[in-house]
């Protein structure tokens, strides 16, 4: 792997590279974005403090509302280009629809909630963000830093 040097002042240091995509895919099947074995959540969209398997820290992520936001986005594309497919091909009745979309939008979002969260900490892990490269994560010249 290839050396990447991250910093400018002070805290520079050079770190091996980590393979983004694999961690991003490993956290969307909800592994551990290091060694790919342990498991990422403890229950259902909280993480493990730290993987049982090679000890990764993983609390100190910062996904936030994130993955919620990528949920709303994907599903919210997803179910107005159906809702609108079958609108422009059958005629149905506005209980219809709410019986179709109001419980495919609910089922989807919350099928894609953990695998998103998932990603969204392995891309974290991968990319050295908010302490998975071992420093604070506090910003330079912040007041509260």
């Amino acid at each position: 792997m290839e050396e990447q040097v991250f910093g400018g002042g002070r805290n520079e240091a050079a770190r091996q590279a980590r393979p983004v995509w694999q961690s991003i895919k490993r956290g969307l099947f909800g592994k551990c974005p290091n060694c790919g074995e342990g498991k990422l959540f403890a229950s259902f969209v909280k993480t493990v403090d730290r993987c049982d398997v090679c000890g990764e820290e993983i609390f100190h992520h910062r996904a936030d509302d994130l993955p919620a936001y990528l949920v709303v986005v994907i599903v919210g594309h997803i179910v107005v280009g159906a809702f609108m497919g079958v609108e422009a091909t059958v005629t149905l009745s506005t209980w219809q629809h709410l019986a179709i979309w109001v419980p495919l939008t609910i089922v989807s979002a919350l099928a894609l909630l953990r695998p998103t969260k998932g990603a969204v900490v392995g891309m974290q892990w991968a990319l050295y963000m908010h302490g998975f490269g071992g420093e604070d994560d506090a910003i330079e010249g912040h007041p509260e830093a």
